[in-house]
């Protein structure tokens, strides 16, 4: 199964990432005109920088393999496709409760790093955009992996290639994974 491998000290925090990503999901699907766009397009990853370690990191949904937001959805607006391993969201039947947002635990392993190097901040206390609100629409916007393409934008986009989608495996026994 394919997942978004994340290498933060690759990242040198241009946003490449995230205007891709907006691009990709524009109506045009075309710089110039996305600009100009209502509602305009929105990103589904975000960069956080964090001076105390000097590193950038760019944040989306992991598409977790236990996917706790789906467990906890109401209304079975999240569901799991057991073929490909993606979250996917059904704006119809989303009813804009937010539960999803309060038990993703995609910062847990990321951010442990960040806890024992003592310098958390503030902006890290929510989800940073993994699950973000559509204002237009009243329903949650989140990384879809961009489903219609081979590559997704914001990996195509990544001028350091601190994003990279990969074929992942599990090591039987163990936490352990292997990238081919």
């Amino acid at each position: 199964m394919k997942d978004l491998i994340i290498r933060p000290e690759r990242c040198m925090g241009c946003r490449s990432c995230e205007v891709a990503c907006a691009v990709s999901h524009s109506e045009s699907k075309n710089l110039f005109s996305a600009l100009g766009e209502e509602p305009s397009p929105k990103k589904r990853i975000s960069v956080e920088h964090v001076s105390a370690l000097e590193v950038s990191l760019p944040i989306t949904c992991r598409h977790c393999e236990d996917a706790p937001c789906v467990s906890v959805c109401p209304t079975k607006a999240l569901s799991k496709d057991t073929a490909t391993g993606t979250v996917n969201h059904n704006r119809e039947l989303c009813v804009d409760c937010w539960t999803c947002s309060m038990v993703c635990t995609r910062f847990s392993n990321l951010y442990r790093l960040i806890l024992v190097s003592g310098c958390w901040t503030s902006s890290m206390a929510h989800n940073y955009g993994v699950i973000d609100r559509r204002t237009e629409e009243g329903t949650v916007i989140r990384c879809d992996l961009c489903g219609d393409r081979e590559l997704p934008a914001c990996v195509e986009a990544c001028p350091t290639h601190a994003l990279a989608f990969l074929e992942v495996e599990r090591r039987q026994g163990t936490n352990a994974l292997s990238f081919s």
